[in-house]
């Protein structure tokens, strides 16, 4: 009888044991089924979207959200905006460069990068369905493969707004699909890119500049706003740092940075000691002379090009806003935005109302180049 209940015992024991084992094996194949399902979804987005080794589901989170969100129109209603398709964390006492571009000319980021150390703003205007799928492509590879994208530039995308952006089908692989450096994807860029004036876009949308311009400087407190082909002097980020961190007096003050036109075939100056060297010898000149000599002639550039060398960057001299004056200029607090019913080409930027009537002109090392 004894036998008989151990043998019992070990029999039910043994069935557990058995049961537990098919549950086991159950979950096992429920969860490599998941799995391999995850995984196929996974392989499809990453034939059109490769992942990289830094913060690439952060990037993708972001773009998803942004673009999931179906943007907002603009107060005309001709225009939608995404914002954040990428974002950075800005220190709100920083100076940020805020620009703008239409797709094919954000090949200027890479000089801007490299020559302005700080946090960048850049708004981009895609004029047809496929600019805009190229934009939210482009954002991708950029912030995956290039460090400085992702911690130091916000991107914004306005569009037309009968057109919405969306993260292409991730079975149709893409132009920049198997890029695996930042290198890559600007050279990728420059291949497909036609660069060339933002409003002459070819169709018969409006290149919306100011709108452009105040989405790039939404949020800022000290934003020097320029165009993208336009490129800062070395050193001018740290400079206003500095300049700007020693006094608060310069809240509701627009500080001038001198800007020059060079010959396209000419090298960057890096320094004013070099700039001053193509400028004596008709190399570079004020940013739009002969175009439209008044719209930049308040800034006294022969006064600029003669003042002492300087160590520290700091404000030179003032003069007073005189119309038509276009002025590039670094200013903080409550600065009036741009009047966004100006569009396409011509006195936009002076639709800004000045802050105030005296304006700080930078001295030494302040300034920026536009190639001609």
């Amino acid at each position: 009888m004894q036998m008989s209940y151990a043998i019992r015992c070990a029999f039910y024991q043994l069935l557990l044991a058995a049961l537990m084992l098919v549950a086991m094996l159950q979950l096992l194949y429920l969860s490599l089924l998941s799995g391999l399902h995850g995984q196929e979804e996974q392989d499809q987005y990453f034939e059109f979207f490769p992942p990289s080794p830094r913060s690439v589901d952060q990037v993708k989170a972001q773009l998803r959200t942004a673009l999931a969100s179906g943007g907002v129109l603009d107060v005309s209603g001709d225009y939608r905006v995404y914002r954040g398709l990428l974002k950075t964390t800005m220190d709100p006492n920083d100076v940020i460069l805020a620009t703008h571009a239409s797709v094919d000319n954000l090949l200027h980021l890479s000089g801007l990068l490299e020559r302005w150390e700080g946090p960048l703003s850049v708004s981009v205007f895609a004029a047809t369905k496929e600019e805009a799928q190229l934009a939210t492509v482009l954002t991708y590879a950029l912030s995956s493969h290039c460090p400085d994208m992702r911690a130091r530039v916000a991107m914004h995308l306005v569009c037309p707004s009968r057109y919405e952006a969306a993260v292409p089908d991730p079975r149709e692989p893409g132009e920049f699909a198997l890029l695996r450096s930042c290198q890559e994807v600007f050279d990728k860029l420059a291949r497909v890119a036609q660069p060339g004036i933002n409003y002459a876009l070819g169709t018969n949308v409006s290149y919306p500049n100011n709108l452009l311009r105040n989405l790039a400087r939404e949020g800022a407190n000290y934003a020097l706003v320029i165009d993208v082909d336009m490129v800062p002097s070395e050193g001018l980020w740290r400079g206003l740092r500095e300049m700007l961190d020693q006094s608060k007096q310069w809240a509701g003050t627009a500080l001038v940075v001198p800007a020059f036109e060079i010959r396209r075939a000419r090298r960057m100056p890096t320094n004013k000691n070099e700039l001053l060297q193509l400028y004596q010898v008709g190399e570079v000149r004020p940013f739009y002379y002969g175009l439209c000599t008044p719209c930049q002639a308040p800034t006294n550039y022969s006064r600029w090009v003669n003042l002492p060398e300087e160590t520290l960057l700091r404000p030179a001299y003032v003069v007073p806003w005189q119309d038509p004056w276009e002025p590039f200029y670094v200013a903080g607090g409550k600065v009036p935005t741009f009047d966004e019913r100006f569009r396409q080409y011509g006195f936009n930027r002076i639709s800004q109302v000045p802050i105030r009537e005296r304006v700080g002109e930078m001295g030494q090392e302040g300034c920026e180049v536009k190639k001609l």
